[in-house]
């Protein structure tokens, strides 16, 4: 009886250790998809989380192209503006002449009253002019500057030195520094200074 106790207590202990070992598997399994429970839950929330990063930026750019446009917009109509500003107040300055003109088309006076009344319109665009900063070029007794000048034509002369304009055809100007148009000159060509 001995010997068969010694087997069924061996038998019973064999079967706790495939108990032992089943239960230990079980729960290594148990952990095993918990922590891979775990895991997929981490990717999730950090696929949410750059997602809503995504989202944002997009949001964002958007934005910031909308408030682009519309800076440059806003820069296009402030420079329209303010060049309608500018010629306003420049054309202001020129009704008064233009009424002028008009007033001396509708005279009747002679010719030299029409003549006197011309010359003082002249005058006050000229004095427009000069408050706009346009001033004319210097032509008649100058030598000729291909860049202030444009030539019409060219007389052999010998009374005046070579290359000196004599004759301004169309006056010529500037504002400030820049030129808006050439003056149009008749210039010396003395064929005496051209031997020396």
């Amino acid at each position: 009886m001995v010997t068969a106790r010694k087997v069924t207590d061996a038998n019973n202990e064999e079967q706790q250790n495939t108990d032992t070992f089943t239960d230990s598997s079980e729960t290594a399994g148990a952990d095993a998809r918990e922590s891979d429970t775990a895991m997929i839950a981490q990717l999730v929330a950090e696929v949410d989380r750059l997602k809503l990063e995504r989202d944002q930026g997009v949001d964002r750019l958007a934005r910031l192209q909308a408030e682009f446009e519309n800076a440059r917009k806003r820069e296009a109509r402030e420079r329209t503006d303010f060049r309608d500003f500018a010629i306003s107040g420049a054309v202001e300055q020129f009704l008064p002449v233009l009424d002028n003109f008009q007033l001396a088309l509708g005279s009747a006076g002679s010719v030299e009253q029409l003549r006197t009344g011309i010359g003082h319109i002249v005058k006050q665009m000229e004095d427009v002019l000069r408050g706009l900063n346009v001033t004319p070029v210097e032509t008649v007794g100058t030598r000729f500057d291909p860049r202030v000048h444009e030539a019409l034509e060219s007389v052999d002369r010998a009374d005046l030195p070579d290359h000196q304009v004599f004759e301004e055809v169309r006056r010529g100007y500037r504002i400030r520094e820049r030129l808006l148009r050439p003056a149009l000159v008749r210039i010396v060509n003395n064929p005496q200074q051209k031997e020396a």
